[in-house]
């Protein structure tokens, strides 16, 4: 924001503009990695092992605790031979500092972890034991470090040697039964982005790819300024949500639709729509605001358990509006993956391809609401109150139309609109609103950064297995295999949902993006699905996958935010995940929903006898005006005798030149 006023409004040109910005944001995302990890909040599926027996759940756990530092002391040996390489990051960013000061913020983040998994009691021998493992299959890494550090060749270290070749061979022969063990331990709560860190290092050296890639893909993503954005939203998003902001919309929709039927319903659904396009997490929304919509709706004379399945149901309705963090994720993983169509990709297209069924998915909580209101004493229609409301929201309300404006006229691109955001509610949240002081708000955007650092691991450990899954043709052998047995487009959308739904439901949003969705988007594109199409369906199952029982994840939030048992959120979710369900059958099969508002793209229209016009006519004579100031090559006695053999050539019949012998034969 602040390069943007200097450059745009005091005309200062800011020397690595860019740079600046994405290496701020990439050391940003280094700190929080640390965070999360020291938190334990990283992305995981730990849950699903909570309930085993105490003696089976410390075996997985000491293994988990095995390799956990095994894989993290791979990345950091990798990261670390590309900062010594001095052949890497040599632009200068700020201040004289060389990109190399930021990039050693990677190999310090794996550091961290691996210190904090073995200084565990529970967990230190076999944190101790998968460090030295970690040591022993990084023996090519060690290796570059030996090479860039000292110059030594591997000639001269044939030890090493010898361990690069055992464990490429042990990758290449056993590659796929280590990927599987380490898919099953993502269940034992070994975090995601290990996991998936742990199978791209695998099938790299399975393949020969250099190991220095899986780092580099990792960096790219950290320094994507549309990344980067995902950390300001989310802490715009927390800001909001912490402060007064919540009640201030809750009173403004009840003034405006309390008094008719459902009205309280309405507000509930916008307020839950606007929250999550901000917070990125569905389950943030409802943690945060869970509690007061229901106190809300039940006041209002509304069912206890269908006021908590409209606020399960609708927490995840903000993922398909403006600014949504999954739809820039979306559009930023997949920019490249089908040549020709990047249009399609482009944020600003998904935002738009994603109103209409974000609309109707919206509207339809609101009528499901509106069915289920039985309530008889509803507050007056009050033109005051309204008007009072309005006054005291304005600030609020400003914010997602600024959001809009500045983004969609082009005035801030995604990174700048996601910093004027974090801006706009810090101020209005501290000096405005007075929500909570100085000090306070450091707590909250705290609160928020493991949010962010477990989100951009994912997308960093997934970019490197995005690049295998790429240099392997997975994507176009699955198209292949797809196509060859589904003849019918119809037949493929529906198991198309029926895939995505389980996704949902058993993976988090940002890696089925980021794995999922490579694999996904080659065969719609075969089938003649446009790609904003696809991508308004894959997240819309993801969404939907959400409520999916028996695991989705925000029954388990809603469980936890509600203090009721699974089973009976179920139940009270299930007729809204029903017309949920509706919503996304309407808009899998009528591509219009998802197409119309898209700008048409330019076609040049050329006339046939303009374009001839325009031909020069080469058969014109063209006479030369030699003038004094020409050279006169004719006094450069070298330069005629060597154009004498000219003197020689037939014009009618010029043979051919021999270099050999100087002469036109």
């Amino acid at each position: 924001m602040t390069i943007k006023v200097m450059q745009d409004q005091l005309h200062m040109q800011v020397l690595n503009a860019d740079a600046i910005i994405v290496n701020i944001g990439f050391v940003f995302a280094c700190i929080a990695g640390i965070i999360t990890w020291r938190e334990n909040k990283h992305l995981s599926l730990a849950a699903v092992t909570d309930k085993l027996p105490p003696a089976l759940k410390l075996v997985i756990d000491s293994i988990s605790g095995f390799v956990t530092p095994m894989i993290l002391v791979q990345f950091f040996l990798a990261a670390l031979c590309q900062f010594v390489n001095k052949e890497q990051f040599t632009g200068v960013v700020l201040f004289g500092l060389k990109e190399r000061v930021f990039f050693f913020f990677m190999p310090l983040c794996y550091l961290a972890m691996v210190i904090m998994v073995i200084s565990k009691k529970k967990q230190r021998i076999s944190g101790i034991l998968g460090t030295v493992f970690g040591i022993i299959t990084s023996m090519s890494s060690i290796y570059g470090i030996l090479y860039y550090v000292f110059g030594v060749e591997i000639s001269a270290m044939p030890t090493i040697g010898k361990f690069i070749d055992v464990w490429n061979l042990f990758c290449a022969k056993g590659a796929w039964p280590v990927v599987i063990i380490l898919i099953i331990l993502a269940f034992a709560g070994v975090p995601l982005f290990v996991v998936i860190s742990g199978i791209t290092y695998v099938l790299f050296s399975k393949s020969g790819i250099p190991l220095d890639t899986i780092v580099l893909e990792a960096q790219s993503k950290f320094m994507d300024k549309s990344v980067t954005a995902i950390p300001l939203f989310t802490i715009a998003g927390y800001v909001l949500a912490q402060g007064s902001a919540g009640k201030r919309f809750v009173n403004l929709f009840n003034s405006l639709f309390g008094w008719f039927r459902g009205g309280t319903v309405v507000a509930a659904v916008l307020v839950l729509t606007f929250f999550s396009t901000f917070t990125g997490v569905s389950g943030v929304t409802i943690l945060a605001l869970g509690g007061l919509l229901s106190m809300i709706l039940i006041g209002s004379g509304y069912n206890k358990n269908l006021a908590e399945g409209l606020i399960t149901s609708s927490g995840a309705l903000g993922l398909l509006f403006p600014p949504s963090v999954a739809i820039i994720m979306y559009a930023t993983s997949n920019y490249t993956v089908i040549q020709g169509f990047e249009d399609g990709f482009k944020v600003e297209n998904l935002f738009i391809g994603a109103l209409i069924p974000g609309a109707i998915m919206a509207v339809s909580m609101i009528i499901m609401g509106i069915i289920f209101d039985k309530t008889k004493m509803r507050p007056k229609f009050s033109l005051k109150a309204i008007l009072s409301s309005l006054w005291h929201s304005l600030f609020e309300l400003l914010l997602p139309l600024l959001i809009c404006v500045t983004y969609f006229t082009g005035f801030f691109n995604l990174f700048q609109v996601a910093s004027f955001a974090v801006i706009y509610t810090f101020v209005l949240s501290v000096f405005i609103r007075k929500d909570f002081t100085l000090r306070q708000s450091v707590r909250v955007i705290a609160e928020s950064i493991p949010v962010s650092g477990g989100v951009l691991f994912i997308i960093a450990a997934s970019a490197g297995l995005s690049y295998y899954l790429t240099y392997a043709d997975v994507p176009e052998i699955i198209t292949a295999f797809i196509t060859t047995n589904i003849h019918s487009k119809a037949l493929f959308l529906l198991l198309m949902n029926l895939v995505l739904l389980v996704v949902g439901c058993l993976m988090d949003m940002y890696s089925a993006i980021l794995i999922i969705s490579p694999l996904l988007l080659y065969a719609a594109h075969a089938y003649g699905i446009p790609v904003v199409q696809a991508g308004v369906i894959f997240l819309m199952n993801l969404s939907i996958g959400f409520l999916t029982p028996p695991v989705g994840m925000d029954l388990f939030i809603s469980s936890y935010a509600f203090k009721k048992p699974v089973s009976k959120v179920i139940k009270s979710v299930l007729p809204f995940l029903a017309v949920q369900l509706v919503v996304l059958v309407l808009v899998t099969y009528v591509p219009a929903l998802t197409t119309c508002l898209l700008p048409k793209p330019t076609e040049a229209v050329y006339n046939e006898q303009e374009l001839l016009d325009d031909i020069p006519d080469f058969t014109d004579d063209v006479d030369f005006e030699f003038t004094d100031d020409m050279p006169d090559f004719t006094n450069d006695d070298e330069t005629a005798s060597d154009m004498d053999f000219l003197n020689d050539v037939d014009p009618e019949n010029p043979g051919t030149y021999n270099v050999d012998s100087d002469t036109w034969e």
